[in-house]
């Protein structure tokens, strides 16, 4: 048995671990720096109102605080890289392979509290390394939109496989309501097998796919922000995601 555990106890994120930027290969680390602190115990990622457009020529305008735990890309020029930002996207900041943790099957659980809007995002995915084309697979624990929070029903919490450019994969994703208000702690987690994975909030069972990535993954932290969702006249709610905890136990 292998694990892992992040209890942020420390001043600063484990650059060991972390890569406090988000796909900088199609920007640059510069113009892709996480907004965050460490105290507490806790990891908050947030956007305050005056962070910059992520690719802003290559995308519609979209704000990004996150981080992840690999990272990776081709030389300058080319389309090789994690995640493009568009099809046919070129790298603009060459980003030599890095792995922190990539886990390959297990069972992976994060605490953590969220404060969205209707203009925001949350979310933890893995990724496949894309070291080769085809592990590009994407297992989604938790992805939150602010304008899916009822405020009876509680938050749609998607979670599922996107094969994005890996062939043995098919689309497998939904947003089900497991009831929870997400400004509260709850432990998101999936028991990721060879056969199948099983979502599950608080202990309890949500969804279950049964192709999953077979290749081992990074995780993606990330707060989002949608300008263009901006209702004129309100006040501008700063997005976070508070992580107190994230681990991962393989066998």
């Amino acid at each position: 048995m292998s694990a892992f555990v992040d209890d942020f106890g420390g001043a600063d994120l484990d650059r060991d671990v972390w890569v406090p930027h988000y796909l900088p290969q199609w920007s640059s680390r510069a113009a892709t720096a996480a907004r965050y602190e460490v105290r507490d115990s806790c990891l908050r990622l947030y956007l305050p109102d005056d962070a910059p457009l992520w690719c802003p020529d290559d995308h519609p305008p979209l704000r990004v605080s996150g981080i992840q735990s690999g990272v990776f890309s081709g030389p300058v020029g080319s389309t090789v890289g994690q995640q493009p930002v568009r099809p046919g996207a070129v790298v603009r900041e060459e980003q030599p392979a890095r792995w922190g943790w990539t886990p390959h099957h297990g069972l992976l659980e994060m605490r953590a509290r969220a404060t969205v809007t209707p203009r925001s995002m949350v979310a933890w995915w893995t990724v496949g390394l894309e070291d080769e084309p085809g592990r590009s697979g994407e297992l989604c624990v938790m992805e939150v939109f602010g304008d899916a929070v009822d405020p009876v029903a509680g938050a749609a919490v998607g979670m599922g496989v996107h094969p994005f450019r890996d062939p043995r994969l098919v689309d497998d994703f939904a947003a089900p309501r497991p009831g929870i208000d997400v400004a509260d702690w709850h432990t998101y987690a999936v028991d990721w097998r060879p056969d199948g994975a099983v979502f599950s909030v608080d202990g309890a069972e949500v969804r279950r796919v049964a192709v999953t990535p077979d290749y081992p993954v990074q995780t993606m932290l990330a707060v989002f922000d949608f300008p263009e969702k901006a209702v004129p006249g309100e006040p501008y709610v700063v997005p976070e995601l508070v992580v107190d905890w994230i681990r991962g136990e393989s066998g």
